[in-house]
């Protein structure tokens, strides 16, 4: 059985990013609501757990708590900032308000005899962002960390093997923080490092074709990194039995639609089963007059499934569903408790029925990086690999408001200026992501002697390791007004462009 971290979430914003940071490490690690119950902890087996940080005050009533009996599991168990309070306070310590608040990149003085700080400086550089704080640690702790305001900065139970920080290791700011990870899975969990993306990729296969026997599979491929990952790996698992329909929803790029099928249809390079569906008009006419952003995205998700059962209908019997659902989209739908951030059409945005035996995710537990790697491990090509992400619900959440079919015009043609300029410029592969997308608002503007009134487009391009957090991409100025140029001049309806400097967190990388 795979070695497994598991990751409880009390709310933070860092959830996933610890979960990545530790598979960095070579160890897999999930995702869990802090909700989940001790018998099921114990049935998972994890060779360590780890509490992430949250926005409550673990002395109030109503803030996520935990059955104290997860201490006498003898799992090793790390905390990191609301989870190191939890610990503090359920094992019989005292958490207060701060008298002096931490945020941002804080010097901390650690004690380099105890295992977690192995090979770190005595004074590092660490990620602060907490009101309160332990005032008093627990019967059996030891301080193994401070600063010139929290005089716990970090402690431990080396006897149980409870370790904790009231800084963040997972993010970047922290520059030893891997290095702290590190030493919790490996010197304090015992793990050996076995995940490895070969061994995904061939035990999927083999997990896929043992499940589907001699069924029929419908694969939803829309053309994106995971969707085309996740048909390429089902292919390698069932062969024809493999039916890759395309639905062409009428919310893809510029010229979108056409690629996809030169990339994957009967003249294309892979031998697939592959059914192309022109379904604008369907789309359109349930997106009239929905605004709501989580509206769209269900309704979207919705119709998806209908013209995918519509489909398999005229193949036959189908009895699975494959979707290119990845890790971030699981997470961001909600787990048990945890909030949800926005229902992803194949994941939270799945209707109540749906007409198949089951549906198959199998990049379900992957990040994005992960995904491609896995994709290079099947042969696919980098320029596919490595092609800028796009959401399902395509660019029904990069049009602010109500969906029309001039509106995804617009945004196709800012897009593809957008774009074209970008790799003109040669920032194609440094920029993680980046799009054109269309807001609600219209404003006066002047077009040769003429008033116009129409709409703003934004640009947005993010750098990000992770598609996690992210921040704005520090483009030339005059590339940017080459593209702001070329769009009012270009692009019927737009008389105003705005550059969207909003990292993520607050912001997400999509507009919906």
């Amino acid at each position: 059985m795979r070695e497994m971290i598991m990751v409880l979430d009390f709310g933070g914003q860092y959830n996933q990013l610890i979960a990545r940071r530790v598979r960095d490490e070579g160890v897999y690690a999930e995702v869990y609501s802090y909700s989940i119950g001790v018998d099921k902890i114990k049935e998972l087996a994890p060779k360590g757990i780890i509490f992430t940080g949250g926005p409550n005050s673990v002395y109030l009533e109503e803030s996520p708590h935990i059955d104290k009996a997860i201490f006498d599991l003898g799992i090793p168990i790390m905390g990191i900032c609301y989870g190191t309070q939890l610990i503090a306070y359920t094992l019989g310590g005292k958490v207060e308000t701060a008298p002096v608040s931490e945020y941002g990149k804080t010097d901390v003085k650690v004690d380099t005899s105890d295992v977690l700080f192995n090979g770190v400086n005595a004074v590092t550089t660490t990620w602060m962002s907490h009101t309160d704080y332990v005032s008093q640690i627990p019967e059996g702790f030891r301080i193994t960390g401070s600063t010139e305001v929290c005089p716990v900065a970090a402690m431990s139970d080396v006897s149980r093997r409870i370790y904790a920080v009231q800084f963040h290791p997972e993010v970047q700011h922290c520059r030893e923080g891997n290095k702290m990870l590190h030493n919790f899975v490996y010197d304090v969990c015992g793990c050996t490092g076995d995940w490895k993306m070969t061994t995904f990729v061939e035990d999927t296969i083999k997990a896929v074709r043992e499940k589907v026997g001699d069924g029929k599979v419908l694969c939803a491929l829309s053309g994106g990194v995971d969707s085309s990952v996740a048909a390429t790996l089902l292919a390698k698992a069932v062969g024809k039995q493999l039916t890759c329909v395309f639905v062409d929803h009428g919310l893809l790029r510029k010229n979108e639609g056409d690629e996809v099928e030169a990339i994957f249809g009967p003249k294309g390079q892979y031998d697939l089963n592959f059914v192309r569906v022109n379904a604008h008009e369907e789309f359109y006419e349930q997106l009239k007059g929905v605004e709501d952003p989580e509206a769209k995205r269900k309704i979207i998700g919705e119709q998806f499934i209908r013209v995918f059962e519509r489909e398999a209908k005229k193949i036959g019997k189908v009895d699975y569903l494959v979707q290119g659902t990845i890790y971030p989209d699981v997470i961001e739908s909600g787990l048990g408790k945890s909030a949800t951030i926005k229902s992803h059409h194949n994941v939270g945005g799945l209707p109540d029925y749906v007409d198949f035996k089951e549906i198959i995710e199998p990049l379900r537990y992957l990040f994005k990086d992960e995904v491609r790697r896995a994709g290079l491990e099947l042969g696919l090509p980098e320029y596919l690999v490595y092609r800028q992400p796009f959401p399902g619900p395509g660019l029904g959440v990069r049009i602010v408001g109500e969906v029309t079919a001039d509106k995804v015009r617009i945004v196709q043609d800012a897009d593809h200026i957008f774009r074209a300029e970008i790799a003109e410029a040669g920032l194609d592969r440094s920029i993680s992501q980046y799009y054109a997308a269309l807001t609600n608002l219209r404003s006066v503007g002047v077009m040769g002697d003429f008033r116009t009134y129409d709409y703003a487009v934004a640009l947005r391009a993010v750098i990000t390791d992770d598609f996690m957090t992210a921040e704005a991409a520090n483009i030339p100025f005059e590339v940017l007004q080459r593209v702001m140029t070329r769009i009012v001049n270009e692009v019927k309806g737009v008389n105003r462009v705005f550059y969207d400097l909003t990292s993520k967190p607050p912001g997400t990388i999509e507009l919906e």
